[in-house]
C-alpha cells in the first residue's frame, strides 16, 4: 500500500485563508480547474463551467463559501444547462430556465459551480457505473491499491470523485437509498443525508418522490454542517449531548451480516474509540430491518415512482432500449404494479416506521457500517451481461444498510473510519426524522476519534 494522501483542507480553513489574504478565490478556483481537467477526474464531469474563474473573482469573500468550487450532480437544474440524470435519452431536453433551489442557495452563499458531474443513469444504483459516460475511478481506493481501479459508489459517483480528488469542496448530490453515503464511505468522505423534508427537491429529476433527499459530499463534518445550513435555510444548533453522555444502539440484525474484513475491523475500532470516550453502546436486534425485503420487493418505491413521470414524458417504454440495461431491468419491475399495490406499499412503510421508532426511543443514535464492503474493482462490475450477476449482488449489499434510513424517513451521516493507507470504509450514525442537528453535533465529536 502507498502512504495516505495528505488530508484536504476544509471550507472554514480555506475561507479563513482567503479573508486573511493568504489565498484568494481565483487561486483556489484555478487549482480546482486543474484537478478537474486532470486524469484524476476522468469520467467525472459532464461539463465544466467556462465562467468559473470570472465568477470566483466576482464573489465576495464575506459570503460563507467565498467563491469556492462546488460540483452539481447531473439531475439538478442549472440555468442554461440540460438536466439529463446520466442518460443519453434525456440529452435532447430543453435547458433549464432557472436553478434548482439547492443550487440557487449554494450560489447565493458564494459557491461557484465548477461543473456538472456524471452519475448513475436516473440515480438507479449504488455502484457508480454508467455505460454511456464511463465510471470515474475512486481516488482514495486507487491511492491505497494502485493496481486495481475501483468503483466510487453511486449514484452520486462524479460528485464523490470531484470532492475526493480535491477539485470541489462540495459535491451536491441526492440520496434515495444511499446515493450520498455510499460514495462517501467508499471514497473516504463525509456524506450527510438529511431528513427529506428539510431541503427542497424541486428542480431535481426524481427517482422516488417518497424517498429522495438532497444533501452533499464534503471533506469534514464542519463542511457538512455548513452546507446543510445553506441548503435547509436553517441554522444548525448544537443539540447533541456530550459524547460521554450518549447512548448508542448497534443494530445487529442484517446490518452486520457478511462484512468485509476491513469493514468489520474498522467498525469495531470505531466502536471501541467511542466507548473509550465514555459513550454507552448497546447491541440490539432491531428485527424489523429483516422485514424490508418484502416492502422493497417489485422495485420498492423507486421503480413505480420513476415511471410516474417517465411514461407521460414518452421515455417509457418507447425509449427504454436506450437505457442502461441494468437500470431498465429494475424499472420494469413496476410495470405490473397496481394502484392497490402501491397504496399497500405506502401503508406498510408507515407501519414499519412506527415500529422502528418505538425501538429507537431512548437512544441518541444508531451506529452501523455505512456499507458492508470495500469498493469493488471496476473490472468485476463493468457493463456487460456476463457481469450482471456480480453487479446485482454487490449493488444489493451496497444499498442494504443505507436504504434503511430512507425507508425510515430518517437522517444519517457517513464518516470515514479507515486507517491511514487503507481502503476507505465508513461509519454511519443515524436516527429518525428531524434529528438532523443532533446527528451533526454528535458526528463532530466522533469524527475526531476515528
Amino acid at each position: 500500500m502507498t502512504s495516505a494522501p495528505i488530508p484536504l483542507p476544509d471550507i472554514p480553513d480555506v475561507v479563513a485563508a482567503i479573508r486573511a489574504g493568504r489565498s484568494n478565490a481565483v487561486t483556489e478556483m484555478q487549482h480546482s480547474l486543474e484537478i478537474a481537467k486532470s486524469q484524476a477526474c476522468a469520467s467525472t464531469f459532464r461539463n465544466l463551467n467556462p465562467a468559473a474563474l470570472a465568477q470566483a473573482a466576482a464573489t465576495s469573500p464575506d459570503l460563507p463559501l467565498a467563491g469556492l468550487a462546488i460540483s452539481v450532480k447531473d439531475l439538478f437544474d442549472v440555468i442554461g444547462e440540460v438536466s439529463a440524470s446520466g442518460s443519453t435519452a434525456m440529452a435532447g431536453n430543453a435547458p433549464a430556465t432557472q436553478d434548482a433551489p439547492a443550487v440557487a442557495r449554494l450560489k447565493a452563499a458564494g459557491g461557484v459551480v465548477l461543473g456538472r458531474t456524471h452519475q448513475v443513469e436516473f440515480a438507479f444504483s449504488g455502484m457508480g457505473v454508467n455505460p454511456h459516460f464511463g465510471t470515474p475511478v475512486n481516488p482514495l481506493a486507487l491511492a491505497a491499491d494502485p493496481a486495481t481501479p475501483r468503483i466510487p459508489g453511486g449514484s452520486s459517483s462524479g460528485a464523490a470523485v470531484s470532492v475526493a480528488s480535491g477539485a470541489a469542496f462540495i459535491g451536491l448530490g441526492s440520496d434515495t437509498g444511499g446515493s450520498i453515503r455510499i460514495p462517501a464511505a467508499l471514497c473516504g468522505l463525509v456524506g450527510f443525508k438529511p431528513t427529506a423534508r428539510t431541503v427542497p427537491t424541486q428542480g431535481a429529476i426524481p427517482l422516488s418522490h417518497t424517498l429522495d433527499s438532497i444533501g452533499a459530499l464534503t471533506r469534514s463534518v464542519r463542511d457538512a454542517t455548513l452546507v446543510h445550513q445553506i441548503l435547509s435555510g436553517e441554522l444548525v444548533k448544537k443539540q447533541g449531548k456530550a459524547l460521554k453522555d450518549c447512548h448508542f444502539a448497534v443494530a445487529q440484525s442484517v446490518m452486520l451480516d457478511g462484512l468485509d474484513s476491513d469493514v468489520a475491523r474498522n467498525f469495531e475500532a470505531s466502536l471501541q474509540a467511542i466507548s473509550l470516550a465514555g459513550a454507552k453502546i448497546s447491541h440490539i436486534p432491531l428485527n424489523a430491518i429483516a422485514d424490508l425485503g418484502s416492502i422493497q420487493a417489485r422495485g420498492g418505491f423507486s421503480a413505480p415512482e420513476v415511471l410516474s413521470w417517465m411514461i407521460p414524458a414518452g421515455l417509457w417504454p418507447a425509449r427504454k432500449a436506450e437505457f442502461d440495461p441494468r437500470v431498465a431491468q429494475r424499472i420494469a419491475m413496476a410495470d405490473n404494479m397496481s394502484a392497490a399495490d402501491y397504496v399497500r406499499l405506502q401503508l406498510a412503510r408507515q407501519q414499519w416506521i412506527e415500529r422502528v421508532g418505538k425501538v429507537l426511543q431512548g437512544f441518541d443514535g444508531v451506529l452501523s457500517p455505512t456499507v458492508p464492503l470495500v469498493a469493488a474493482p471496476i473490472a468485476d462490475v463493468a457493463p456487460g451481461a456476463e457481469r450482471d450477476a456480480e453487479f446485482f449482488r454487490v449493488n444489493a449489499l451496497m444499498l442494504r444498510n443505507t436504504s434503511v434510513v430512507n425507508l425510515l424517513d430518517g437522517c444519517a451521516i457517513s464518516l470515514p473510519n479507515q486507517p491511514d493507507g487503507g481502503l476507505p470504509t465508513g461509519l454511519m450514525l443515524w436516527h429518525g426524522a428531524a434529528m438532523d442537528h443532533a446527528v451533526l453535533s454528535i458526528a463532530a465529536q466522533i469524527e475526531s476519534l476515528i
